[in-house]
């Protein structure tokens, strides 16, 4: 765990090397990756099959699960998390959506009849982890605003190393309206999605987490389908003063450490003592707790505390650091919260600790990882649509607006594109 203070002279230094540190897999397994995408491409099932069998140790009779089995599983989930389940799902449907944008259309001044229209994609491949993570979470952030956003197909594959399957994810997937199933996951279940199988229709979009070869099977098919983004190791930021209860911060940083070792928790306070309580009480939880490895090798490795002068000068560092989830720990963090340009998603006051969000909050809890957020955003129902624009002329809109097209065209070179609008200009 690193402990900085801006007040030091290396500051800047040590800031710089947290900044650009990168906690990704150090192992290329690009290689490795290519040829079983390469081999799922051409053998289709059959490679599916020996790799399911080869990884998980597991031959199923049938790649995808019947609608009997999907039930069967489904009901063995406790009633309390199918209660939970729907909950969630309740609220983050709501919240998705109020985000279904408008289509546009107008005629402007010259009489040229514009627009643009929002179309739903046709098919989605969902790609849900089912190794050291299986978050039945995680099926309703993904396949409720590809459902909202009016996808037709939601097609979900999902590990089952052995056999076994978590009995949430699937009532997850039957809450959240999927339409197809296959038990299988690594590089060879985001092949089938994207090139398809004797089995396997093939999807327009792979959406999803996964481990290091699941992203990289994702970045190498990019192109052949859409995809959402390439997942990083988890991380909070949390910004808080000493009125806190350092109890509830270092659970708050332990949340999002325990998910990976190489997952990144940061503090930033304007109280060293305050720092010093919160160090202490993860070391103190830490002993009992039941993800202890994992968490604790995240906290040792990458875990750091940032002492500044004053509140006021977190901002900066926030919107540098730009992290996937941002905890506002303060009196007054509306008034923070929009001067933060880079997070992910931003959680406001003492009482909303980040798990919140991971669960029943209703904002899409798959979000951009790795200082990402500088640039992109959340899942959300825009990431299951496309835009088509239109354009329309009719002769006397096209006299207008057709020299200046023309002479655009014969700058550029392109005599073709210039006799096209000029032999109609000319009629």
């Amino acid at each position: 765990m690193d402990f900085l203070k801006t007040t030091d002279t290396d500051f800047t230094a040590k800031f710089t090397a947290l900044v650009n540190d990168r906690r990704e897999a150090t192992v290329d397994v690009s290689g490795t990756v290519r040829e079983i995408l390469a081999d799922v491409k051409v053998r289709g099932d059959e490679a599916i099959r020996e790799y399911t069998s080869r990884f998980d140790h597991y031959n199923p009779t049938s790649l995808a699960l019947s609608r009997e089995a999907i039930a069967h599983h489904a009901q063995q989930c406790s009633a309390d998390v199918q209660a939970a389940l729907e909950i969630a799902a309740e609220r983050i449907t709501a919240f998705h959506q109020k985000q279904l944008p408008q289509n546009i259309a107008y005629t402007d001044a010259v009489g040229v009849n514009l627009g643009l229209n929002w179309v739903a994609l046709s098919t989605v491949g969902i790609y849900v982890p089912g190794g050291r993570a299986s978050y039945p979470s995680s099926v309703l952030m993904n396949a409720l605003p590809a459902k909202i956003a009016g996808v037709e197909r939601i097609v979900m594959t999902v590990p089952t190393p052995g056999g076994e399957i978590n009995p949430a994810v699937l009532a997850a997937a039957q809450i959240a309206g999927v339409t197809e199933i296959y038990s299988i996951g690594g590089a060879q279940a985001v092949g089938a999605l994207a090139y398809g199988s004797q089995t396997i229709a093939p999807v327009d979009k792979i959406v999803g987490p996964g481990n290091a070869y699941v992203a990289e099977a994702k970045r190498q098919v990019y192109g052949t389908v859409g995809i959402d983004s390439i997942a990083g190791p988890s991380e909070i930021l949390v910004v808080a003063d000493s009125q806190n209860n350092p109890q509830w911060i270092a659970w708050d940083l332990l949340s999002q450490a325990e998910h990976d070792p190489s997952a990144q928790s940061i503090l930033i306070t304007d109280s060293e003592e305050f720092a010093r309580q919160i160090i202490d009480a993860i070391a103190v939880i830490l002993k009992d707790l039941p993800t202890q490895k994992v968490a604790g090798a995240s906290w040792d490795q990458y875990g750091a505390v940032i002492v500044v002068e004053d509140l006021a000068d977190s901002i900066p560092l926030v919107n540098k650091l730009a992290p996937e989830h941002l905890e506002l720990c303060v009196d007054q963090p509306r008034q923070l919260a929009q001067q933060i340009r880079c997070a992910g998603s931003i959680f406001l006051g003492r009482h909303t600790p980040e798990a919140i969000g991971d669960y029943v909050g209703g904002p899409n809890h798959v979000l951009p990882t790795a200082r990402s957020a500088r640039f992109s955003s959340g899942l959300s129902v825009y990431d299951f649509m496309k835009r088509i624009t239109y354009l329309e002329c009719d002769y006397q809109s096209l006299q207008e607006i057709g020299k200046a097209a023309v002479t655009l065209a014969q700058a550029e070179g392109l005599p073709a594109h210039a006799g096209s609008v000029n032999m109609r200009l000319q009629s």
